[in-house]
């Protein structure tokens, strides 16, 4: 076996990371050698999830009364089940979702049977900790058509919006909301213009083994933060966009034609929104040189590929400035050994950048999304997820 990974975890930041679940997520998925993670003293008062695809880790402490391990104590889960024939609690998501109370502060599970449901969903502010579950996300699909220009719905515009902010087949303004295998769609048809998917409004939400589905604004990451792993997304025009901080995680990002695959909105540099593709895997319909990384909706829009594989699709230069010459001072684009046929360094345009080794390492680590190492929220929520079978 190839020679052992020694990882340091110390609360005071001295080490490599600041939470055990930090480390373990550094480690590669299909990992073959032995990881130690060497625990400095404390008590680590976070949920810790180890996933199937991360074999050999070793958690090392110094003594064990020095070294422990608490779970933050909230209310136990409730269940609700959604199923289009009737034997489940409700036959729609919305009926499910209106059925959480007010002020909800337990995390509520909406267990979505197999279906096409074609009906808008909204999670208003005031039902926090909800979670969409479904089986597979080919199986499992939320769908409807409303466009910018266009919006049938059943809440008001008062409420949800109007345009392209209004439009999203699914509305999350829910905090702590999360998505397991499930398809978020707006199929409106190609040339129909702005078609959001969803859009998620909200703080500290996650998104696990899911697709958006659309063409033009597919995927709305308006504001929070948000974590995005093992998730297919697909579009053409600016089909990933907003102003949230969120970090897209070994995701599968498609891009169905001519067009601009992020618009990230950030207005000033003493905001510390932008969004970041970690392992990701970019690919096209069999054209070459036809798509944008991205274009930036707001000034100083910050967005960063680092370890991403880049298909023939994406063109040489890489960015546009959105027509204004001005943006190219102000936007923050950056990859970090990136590969493919799409990767080129040297052809991208000179107001990008490659970053380097210390300027890349903020970007690759789950603290870019959750920084207060004293109250996590992403480890919580990936050990909170609670298969579909349970």
């Amino acid at each position: 076996m190839a020679a052992s990974v020694i990882i340091t975890v110390t609360q005071d930041g001295t080490g490599d990371y600041v939470t055990v679940q930090e480390a373990i997520d550094a480690v590669p998925l299909g990992n073959n050698r032995r990881t130690v993670i060497r625990v400095a003293p404390g008590i680590y008062k976070q949920p810790v999830y180890v996933p199937k695809t991360k074999n050999f880790i070793t958690l090392a402490g110094l003594r064990p009364e020095d070294t422990r391990h608490r779970e933050k104590t909230m209310a136990a889960s409730v269940i609700i089940t959604v199923t289009q024939d009737g034997t489940g609690d409700y036959v729609t998501v919305q009926e499910a979702i209106d059925a959480v109370p007010l002020g909800n502060n337990r995390r509520t599970v909406i267990r979505v049977a197999p279906g096409i449901y074609k009906q808008p969903v909204y999670v208003p502010k005031t039902k926090n900790f909800i979670t969409l579950a479904g089986l597979r996300p080919e199986d499992t699909v939320l769908t409807w058509h409303n466009t910018a220009t266009q919006i049938d719905h059943h809440q008001g515009a008062r409420l949800i919006g109007t345009g392209t902010f209004g439009c999203g087949s699914i509305i999350v303004e829910g905090e702590e909301f999360i998505a397991e295998n499930i398809t978020f769609e707006n199929s409106a048809p190609q040339g129909s213009g702005q078609a959001v998917a969803i859009r998620v409004t909200a703080d500290r939400c996650a998104f696990y083994n899911c697709r958006f589905l659309g063409w033009q604004d597919t995927l709305y990451l308006h504001y929070g933060k948000q974590y995005l792993r093992d998730c297919y997304i697909e579009g053409s025009v600016d089909f990933i966009f907003g102003n949230s901080t969120a970090l897209l995680e070994h995701c599968h990002i498609h891009c169905k034609s001519a067009g601009y695959v992020t618009a990230q909105s950030r207005k000033s540099s003493q905001e510390t929104t932008g969004y970041v593709f970690l392992r990701c895997v970019i690919t096209g319909v069999g054209g070459t040189s036809y798509a944008y990384l991205g274009r930036p909706w707001g000034p100083f829009g910050r967005v960063v590929y680092a370890y991403t594989y880049m298909d023939a699709c994406i063109k040489h230069v890489g960015w546009d400035n959105w027509g204004k010459t001005e943006n190219e001072r102000s936007a923050c684009f950056y990859e970090y050994r990136c590969y493919g046929p799409g990767s080129c360094p040297s052809k991208r345009v000179t107001w990008a950048r490659e970053l380097i080794d210390e300027e890349a390492e903020q970007f690759l680590m789950h603290r870019f999304i959750d920084p207060d190492s004293q109250r996590p929220w992403l480890a919580q929520r990936m050990a909170l997820r609670i298969p579909y079978s349970a």
